[in-house]
């Protein structure tokens, strides 16, 4: 990848990152740069939603029940 290129790249997950936060979606510049590599490679983007969503209940109910036992 040349230098332009990685600038660019940069930039928008800088810029996606923002989006991010101002929707308070609470993923991280990682998670963003994965979900959206998996888009580029051609993942439907809702069913990365859905899964990230569907991750996201079964880890709230992982903590809540290793917590109340």
């Amino acid at each position: 990848m040349n230098q332009e290129a990685a600038e660019t790249a940069r930039e928008s997950l800088e810029l996606v990152f923002r989006m991010s936060n101002i929707l308070e979606t609470g993923l991280d510049r990682h998670t963003l740069s994965v979900l959206i590599a998996l888009c580029d490679i051609g993942l439907n983007p809702e069913a990365l939603a859905t899964l990230v969503k569907e991750l996201r209940r079964d880890s709230a109910t992982t903590t809540t029940t290793t917590t109340v036992d």
